[in-house]
C-alpha cells in the first residue's frame, strides 16, 4: 500500500488551503498513493480565536471538498483534522472517506492539548473544544487502520485498544509546536509503533514561523519495529511511503508482545 502524508502550509484564507491541499492531493494521487492523510488543522490557523470563525458542521464547504477530493483522485483520504460545529459544541475532527466519496468513519479528538510548559507553550484546547468520546478505526482493502489526533498520542491506552482492534497502521495528523516537537515528535511515534508493532503516521502542517502557533512540521513515518522509514523538515512538502501492512504481523509473531500480555494483573486497581 503507497500512502501519502501532506505537510500543507496553512494561511487564514480558506480559499489558498483549499487550493493547496487539491494540488498536494492530486500529486500525491499522481505518484500512485491509495491512501492519503493531511496534517491537523490544515485549513484553519491553529488558534483558539480562529476555530469558531472557521467551524463548520458536517457536511459543510470543507466537508464536501475534503469528499470531492477522494472521489477525483479515487483515493481513501483521511482529512487530518478541521473544526467541527454540532450545535453549541465545538469539535476537533478528523473525516475519513473512501474512494467512492463514502464517509466511513469521523475521530473527534478525545484527549485535548490543554498543557502549560514554563518558558515553553501555554494552550488550552478545552476553552473552545468538547472531547471527543470513542476511538476510531476503519476497514480498506489495505487493512484496518487507526486515525487519532496529535495529543491523543500521549495516551498508550487508546493505541493499544487500536492495536487489539486490529490495526496496522495508525495515522496520526498532528501539530507539535516548537517546544514539544523537538522533544517528543519522533519519539512518541516510535513508541508507539514499538508498543503496539503497527505502522505510524504523524502528518503535520508546515511551518510558519509568523504564526501565532508555530507548527514543528517534520511529518514522518515509522515502522513495527521503531525504524524512521521516512521524514519531512518543516518546509511544505509530500512524503510518499510503500507500506507493507504484513509486516506487523511478522514482528508481532517474532515479538509477541500483544499475545503475552498479563491481563490478570493489569486490571487490578487500574483505574486508581
Amino acid at each position: 500500500m503507497k500512502l501519502g502524508l501532506c505537510q500543507l502550509p496553512v494561511t487564514a484564507s480558506l480559499e489558498q488551503n483549499f487550493k493547496a491541499m487539491d494540488s498536494m492531493v492530486s500529486d500525491a494521487a499522481a505518484k500512485g498513493c491509495e491512501l492519503v492523510c493531511l496534517p491537523e488543522m490544515w485549513a484553519c490557523p491553529y488558534d483558539n480565536a480562529e476555530f469558531p470563525k472557521y467551524a463548520e458542521p458536517q457536511g459543510g464547504p470543507t466537508w464536501q471538498v475534503l469528499r470531492r477530493a477522494a472521489m477525483e483522485q479515487h483515493i481513501w483520504l483521511v482529512g487530518g483534522s478541521v473544526p467541527e460545529r454540532e450545535g453549541d459544541r465545538l469539535y476537533n475532527t478528523s473525516y475519513v472517506f473512501s474512494p467512492e466519496g463514502e464517509q466511513v468513519a469521523k475521530h473527534r479528538k478525545t484527549h485535548l492539548f490543554d498543557i502549560d510548559v514554563p518558558g515553553g507553550v501555554r494552550f488550552m484546547e478545552s476553552d473552545v473544544f468538547t472531547p471527543g468520546e470513542s476511538y476510531t478505526l476503519f476497514d480498506t482493502p489495505f487493512g484496518k487502520i487507526g486515525v487519532v489526533i496529535c495529543f491523543d498520542i500521549r495516551f498508550a491506552e487508546l493505541f493499544r485498544i487500536l492495536s487489539l482492534e486490529g490495526a496496522k497502521l495508525i495515522l496520526v495528523p498532528g501539530a507539535f509546536n516548537m517546544t514539544t516537537g523537538p522533544a517528543h515528535w519522533e519519539l512518541s511515534l516510535r513508541m508507539r509503533a514499538v508498543d503496539n508493532q503497527c505502522f505510524t503516521a504523524g502528518c503535520a502542517p508546515a511551518r510558519d514561523s509568523e504564526a501565532s502557533y508555530t507548527s514543528w512540521g517534520h511529518t514522518m513515518v515509522c515502522d513495527p519495529w521503531g525504524t524512521v522509514l521516512d521524514t519531512l523538515d518543516e518546509k511544505p512538502g509530500l512524503l510518499v511511503q510503500d507500506l507493507d501492512m504484513a509486516y506487523a504481523d511478522r514482528i508481532r509473531d517474532q515479538i509477541p508482545i500483544l499475545k503475552n500480555r498479563r491481563t490478570d494483573l493489569y486490571q487490578l486497581n487500574y483505574h486508581k
